[in-house]
């Protein structure tokens, strides 16, 4: 007589039910809205950068003021990454998505206003306080919600939507700027577009539903079921992949039961984070060179090379159209490139661009090496989010991210103070020798430091 020896069934996790999800009309949803807040983020970030020249004409800003002008609002983003991301992981990440957007929306408004100097100052650093943790924590909450096999590329949805944000305010810049719609600078009124495309996301963002691996990783797991079988009754008929495929192992499941641990942001700097902590710092802190630098002084550069106010707005308009078109280019390849490489191989064609838009001698040139160049960083932006959000644990995921978004705050702050000098003693040439010098820096430490993700379970740590 034989023995049959049965075996548990072990009930699959919220991680293992999300990764074999197809994309349902709730993913569409989540993300189309997490992209439009991602676009006045963008939006944001590029504002003082392309409006400086106007605001150093009107205020008559001397060197230094201008460098505080323009690094101010990322040392607020260098604060509220650091203190969203810890609230997100403890409180939720949609009430951390609540808090940045009412407190950008409300700052941001208020600088439209700004009489003088101190207070332009003191506003962008406030409201920098808001946005700054808006892309890590797009990035976790998308990384939270979407298959694995589909991260990537929905992830690059949102950021291609958000990007359209970056020529958005080159063209609006360039129509307002000449112009006092109502009496009120032009200046004024893109600040106020900011401020108020934000308070319609903060309206939308209020739908958006919480993270069911958040819920399951603080032990409300009776939540994160509810909107996990949400989520699955949107699921056609035989679309779904068997749980056997899943991408996460068994094990990852957590039991009702469990003790839940709080947050420790200190195991970043633990095995077997440590490694990739190391390589992602070095990533966000150089990538701001190339990425920020551009972005933030293409308007100087052109200053530089003798053109004036309106052709510097016109140039850069048409040169940042390569940002939302980059992000889309992005979308037939994030899943199927590894991460890793996809981020060595952009930031070389960012390397070879720059060069050509610092050494350009006509308009002509000018605008398509500024277009490659904005076009190719997006592929790199685009892949360089995700990579991001895919190396921590639910739990420290938030705040472990923000961290690492915070030095590229910090990093983005220092610049025009690092760079400006640079560009006014030697040029636009040896300016983008030393981006181009960050890039390649970058590429190498993710090549030697950085592990596979694309079609990783995020719960796989």
């Amino acid at each position: 007589m034989t023995t049959t020896t049965v075996r548990p069934v072990v009930a699959p996790s919220v991680g293992d039910r999300l990764d074999r999800m197809p994309i349902t009309p709730m993913h569409r949803r989540l993300t189309g809205v997490v992209g439009i807040g991602l676009l006045f983020d963008t939006f944001e970030n590029n504002l003082s950068g392309t409006v400086s020249k106007v605001l150093q004409n009107d205020f008559a800003f001397g060197a230094t003021t201008l460098k505080l002008v323009l690094a101010s609002a990322f040392i607020g983003q260098f604060i509220g990454s650091l203190l969203l991301g810890r609230i997100a992981d403890r409180y939720g990440r949609r009430r951390a998505f609540l808090v940045n957007l009412a407190l950008y929306s409300g700052f941001s408004l208020l600088g439209a206003f700004s009489p003088n100097a101190a207070w332009l100052i003191a506003t962008r650093f406030l409201a920098g306080i808001g946005i700054g943790a808006e892309q890590s924590l797009s990035d976790c909450y998308l990384a939270d919600v979407l298959p694995a096999s589909k991260r990537g590329r929905y992830t690059a949805w949102a950021y291609t939507i958000a990007f359209c944000g970056v020529p958005a305010v080159g063209f609006a810049a360039l129509w307002l700027v000449p112009r006092s719609p109502l009496g009120l600078d032009g200046w004024r009124w893109l600040f106020v577009i900011g401020s108020l495309g934000s308070a319609v996301v903060w309206v939308l963002r209020r739908q958006l539903i919480e993270s069911p691996r958040w819920l399951a990783a603080v032990g409300r797991h009776e939540e994160a079921e509810r909107l996990v079988a949400r989520m699955e009754a949107q699921i056609p008929a035989g679309t779904a992949r068997p749980y056997a495929e899943a991408s996460a192992p068994a094990a990852t499941a957590a039991a009702p039961s469990a003790p839940v641990e709080p947050p420790r942001i200190r195991t970043v700097l633990q095995a077997p984070y440590r490694r990739r902590t190391v390589m992602l710092w070095l990533v966000c802190v150089l990538s701001v060179v190339g990425y920020y630098g551009f972005g933030s002084l293409a308007p100087q550069i052109l200053a530089a090379k003798g053109y004036d106010v309106v052709a510097g707005l016109g140039f850069t308009a048409l040169s940042f159209l390569g940002y939302p078109i980059g992000s889309a280019l992005s979308l037939p390849v994030i899943d199927r490139v590894e991460r890793r490489t996809l981020v060595a191989l952009s930031a070389g064609a960012m390397v070879v661009t720059g060069l050509g838009f610092a050494y350009a001698a006509s308009p002509a040139l000018l605008i398509l090496a500024g277009f490659c160049y904005t076009l190719v960083s997006n592929v790199f932006a685009n892949v360089s989010h995700v990579y991001l959000a895919e190396q921590y644990p639910t739990a420290i995921r938030a705040a472990a991210s923000g961290l690492a978004y915070s030095l590229s705050k910090l990093s983005a702050a220092a610049l025009p103070f690092a760079l400006l000098p640079v560009l006014e003693a030697y040029g636009a040439g040896p300016l983008f020798v030393v981006i181009a010098a960050a890039m390649s820096l970058l590429a190498l430490s993710v090549l030697l430091l950085g592990e596979r993700t694309t079609g990783e379970s995020v719960d796989r740590h």
